[in-house]
């Protein structure tokens, strides 16, 4: 006779088991009917033979019919284990060829930082485990999104990034509030850091405690998971901060580096000798010279320096250590197994540090997000990397990687965001105009994420060597936008605040929302309609010029309906000292409910974006992969932008001035105003101050 497969011989075995156990229950029904009798009988009269017999025959039935459904049960074991054995197989089947895809690029590049086999075999072995806890729902997910390629490029992606608390109390809240940001057309939520840091020592969230749990006033991951689940009910994409560089010093490795244990310090950069901090510092800039001086902080308790880029209580980590890598991929995986879509890796250029470097940009940084890029295709091929690479284009572009071999899926666009404020106070679109040709010449594989505004300050790192060709010095330059932007200058409408004013330098970096910075603010104020019908006019304008460019735009959670600074963060002493939560304040649930009124700023503002979002997704002019380029004009005011596909020319035209233009077309033809939807023939056009247009060819 053949011998049994072990498998085979495991169902038999499980068979065996259920009929014991379907006896079992028969007995114990039985024994257990017969004592119910007994009680009975001793509480009341004998009960007549008849009704004894009666009873006993139904007790016999029903455990009859628990036999018959316990054997039953038994019986379909079989076909079931079989039917799990298979989908495992299938599963294993998948993964094997993921990783066989990548294995080995993915070795190589591990071993050439770290050259150690254990600790590479570890993390195949960690990728499967995070893989097989992948529920059911995400991996299918993962096959759409694999079947479909470049999801994120879709016209139709529009996002808002909030802060949980500010926007709706809590994740449950969010929840709640999904039919919202439905109405606002956004498809992709940006759920600013909600990860447990410690309270006036969190820097808004990106000094991490804890990986893997929530901040307890926010919610816990169940309640995360759950917003995920519900989000892809309804098509919407979650996105959330991964901070890479530090932990927060209340962190578990932290709190046992500081007592001393040598594993643990192994993780951070941990210096007795004073000499060491110093020669980094030779030649390491400074990231908050005024609030937070230097890249080191010193540790009495331990008698060691600790490097700190950021604050104090941010302790970077060494990604020299192998067992830093693989426990940050591992922390990444299980935050992407909660449902996450899209993860923002914070402060990408830092995270190798090298003494006699400036620590940025290293190509050890690229290595680690290429191997990153390959763990998530194999684990959780679904996800997106977004890239938070604060640097001019030159240094952001290397961050895609190239086409064989990419790194993020999706960088910021932070040197446009800043370029476009600052010709709003030049009146010049030169520099703009530059940098967008810069952009439009990379691939379009590229993908940018385009915004006015974030929950950051806007720091004014333009490229000044090209405007000093235009008479315009760095730091006189910094001044007047500044001054610009606070309402100081002639003629300014905008209204915010400085952050990190560095009195010796002359530096400092702006804070306030995209409506203050716009003149809503200082109009309503004046309770000036006139002033206001020109704020709101220019606040769409920069919207229609961000949903203009090549890449996904970005709302800031307020922007649709207006929401200025906010004063009050003075009166926290937790923020006071902090400018940038003048633009994060909470959500004004208030001016939400005015967005069907269209008389009023909100109701403007929310149905005139609403009309921008819904023509860019209709036209074939705003595809991913459309040609986009500028067009020359002889204003330096005016910028021309166009934008090629599927046989048709969009002529988006915007007027940076306060003065009305006339604009001539290239050659007299037929255009759709898509704004309007009315077509007709025409050269010449007229476009108000801070106006703009749409003309598709």
């Amino acid at each position: 006779m053949a011998k049994k497969s072990r498998a085979a011989r495991k169902r038999e075995a499980a068979r065996t088991q259920k009929l014991k156990k379907a006896e079992n229950i028969k007995n114990e029904a039985v024994k257990a009917k017969e004592a119910e009798q007994e009680k009975a009988e001793e509480q009341a009269k004998p009960e007549p033979a008849e009704e004894k017999e009666k009873v006993e025959e139904q007790a016999k039935t029903e455990s009859v019919e628990e036999q018959e459904k316990a054997e039953e049960q038994a019986k379909s074991e079989p076909a079931e284990a079989e039917s799990a054995d298979e989908m495992q197989k299938e599963e294993d089947r998948i993964f094997e060829e993921r990783l066989a895809r990548h294995h080995d690029e993915l070795r190589w590049l591990y071993m050439e930082l770290y050259e150690n086999d254990d600790m590479f075999a570890e993390l195949c072995s960690q990728m499967k485990r995070y893989y097989d806890a992948r529920n059911k729902e995400l991996k299918k997910l993962d096959q759409q999104r694999a079947a479909q390629g470049e999801w994120y490029r879709k016209r139709d992606m529009l996002g808002m990034m909030m802060y949980i608390d500010n926007f709706a109390g809590n994740i449950k809240g969010v929840q709640e509030k999904l039919p919202y940001l439905e109405k606002c057309n956004v498809n992709y939520i940006h759920l600013m850091p909600f990860l447990d840091s410690p309270k006036g020592r969190s820097d808004g969230g990106y000094a991490v405690a804890d990986f893997r749990k929530v901040k307890p006033e926010l919610g816990t991951m169940d309640d995360l998971a759950e917003l995920a689940a519900k989000c892809h009910e309804k098509g919407i994409s979650l996105c959330m901060d991964f901070v890479m560089n530090h932990t927060s010093e209340d962190h578990e490795w932290a709190v046992k580096a500081r007592q001393g244990d040598g594993e643990y310090m192994s993780r951070y950069f941990f210096y007795a000798d004073p000499q060491i901090p110093q020669e980094y510092e030779k030649t390491v800039p400074q990231v908050f010279p005024t609030t937070a001086p230097g890249n080191f902080t010193w540790l009495p308790e331990l008698g060691h320096y600790v490097m700190t880029t950021f604050y104090p209580y941010q302790w970077d980590l060494n990604y020299r250590n192998p067992r830093v890598f693989n426990e940050m991929m591992y922390n990444f995986l299980y935050l992407a197994n909660q449902g996450m879509d899209i993860i923002r890796i914070d402060a990408v250029p830092y995270i190798w540090k090298e003494l006699g470097t400036n620590c940025r940009n290293l190509p050890q940084v690229h290595t680690i997000v290429r191997m990153m890029r390959m763990i998530g295709e194999i684990v959780c091929p679904g996800i997106v990397l977004l890239g938070e690479v604060v640097m001019e284009p030159d240094k952001v572009a290397p961050y895609f990687g190239t086409v064989e071999k990419p790194e993020c899926h999706m960088l910021y666009n932070v040197t446009t965001m800043a370029t476009t404020w600052n010709t709003v106070a030049t009146r010049d679109i030169r520099l703009l105009r530059k940098q967008m040709d810069i952009v439009c010449a990379l691939p379009r594989e590229y993908t940018f994420l385009n915004y006015l505004r974030c929950h950051d300050d806007i720091g004014w790192g333009l490229d000044y060597e090209t405007l000093s060709q235009w008479g315009m010095k760095e730091v006189p330059h910094k001044k007047y936008l500044n001054d610009y932007f606070q309402g100081k200058t002639e003629g300014s409408v905008s209204r915010g605040e400085l952050y990190n004013d560095d009195p010796v330098t002359g530096d400092a970096r702006f804070c306030g929302t995209t409506a203050s910075m716009c003149g809503i603010e200082s109009a309503g104020f004046e309770q000036n309609e006139e002033k206001m019908k020109w704020a709101v006019r220019k606040d769409l304008m920069l919207h229609a010029y961000m949903f203009t460019q090549s890449g996904i735009p970005m709302l800031y959670s307020g922007d649709e309906v207006g929401q200025v600074n906010d004063y009050t963060y003075k009166e926290d002493p937790e923020k006071a000292a902090d400018s940038r939560y003048i633009h994060r304040g909470k959500f004004c649930w208030d001016l939400a409910e005015k967005i069907t009124d269209k008389e009023s700023v909100q109701g403007r503002i929310f149905c005139g974006l609403n009309q921008l979002e819904a023509i860019r997704r209709r036209e074939n002019v705003f595809d991913a992969d459309a040609e986009v380029y500028t067009k020359d004009y002889s204003d330096q005011s005016i910028l021309w932008v166009v934008r090629k596909s599927h046989g048709e020319e969009l002529h988006a035209v915007f007027n940076f001035s306060d003065e009305g233009k006339d604009v001539w077309m290239p050659e007299e033809a037929e255009y759709t105003d898509l704004l309007t939807g009315k077509t007709a023939k025409f050269q010449k056009t007229y476009l108000a101050g801070w106006d703009f247009m749409w003309m598709k060819r």
